[in-house]
């Protein structure tokens, strides 16, 4: 199990809980950059430690470099979160946020569609392969 399995789960319903609440205040329809400034002050009020657009350490076959990976939220350190306002969730969409899961050594991911009437319907929840077993 993911060292970090445990408080990335519980964790994870304070987050869909913050996004729920500025779904609930925004509503649905407006564009992904603004649902992003929208939860991460949600988050910054609740007093949930969260980071975006961070540079992170590629570690390919012994060469190391430094790229700036566009995720959106980094929670705590332990929960990726991709942020999407869009019709249907791709295929693409959920491996992109398992990419980079893998990339941050993040136990779980959220994938959140903003653009769903009720927000319950535009969530994923996804789990590292492995993260989760003993």
């Amino acid at each position: 199990m993911h060292p970090l399995f445990a408080r990335v789960d519980k964790l994870s319903g304070e987050v869909i809980g913050a996004a729920i609440e500025a779904h609930r205040v925004m509503g649905p329809g407006l564009l992904e950059s603004i649902y992003e400034k929208c939860l991460l002050r949600e988050l910054e009020l609740r007093g949930i430690p969260v980071l975006n657009q961070e540079e992170v350490i590629i570690d390919y076959k012994g060469i190391v470099f430094k790229e700036n990976l566009k995720f959106d939220l980094l929670v705590d350190g332990c929960l990726l979160v991709e942020l999407k306002a869009v019709n249907n969730i791709l295929p693409i969409h959920k491996a992109q946020l398992l990419s980079y899961m893998r990339l941050v050594n993040a136990p779980l991911g959220l994938l959140i569609n903003f653009h769903e009437f009720k927000l319950i319907d535009g969530l994923s929840r996804l789990i590292l392969p492995g993260a989760n077993q003993n």
